[in-house]
């Protein structure tokens, strides 16, 4: 029997992973197709939870990954 939920978690290692790896070589971490410009206006308005939405509504992650990519994203726009 398939298991979503499993699928789902072991997704989000990966992409995890991923991202450490990104991180370690110094590359941009971001989907070009994504657009930003629109997620860093709300995270500028203290708007985060619109922007973690839009950004789960844009890519299809998952809540925890958005989260993360959100305050990553904060971080830089500081």
């Amino acid at each position: 029997m398939f298991d979503n939920n499993r699928l789902e978690r072991r997704i989000d290692q990966l992409e995890r992973k991923l991202d450490m790896i990104i991180k370690h070589l110094g590359l941009p971490n971001h989907d070009p197709a994504t657009p930003y410009d629109e997620i860093d206006e709300l995270i500028r308005q203290g708007k985060k939870i619109h922007a973690i939405k839009l950004y789960r509504t844009l890519t299809g992650r998952g809540l925890r990954e958005a989260k993360d990519a959100i305050e990553e994203r904060e971080r830089h726009l500081r």
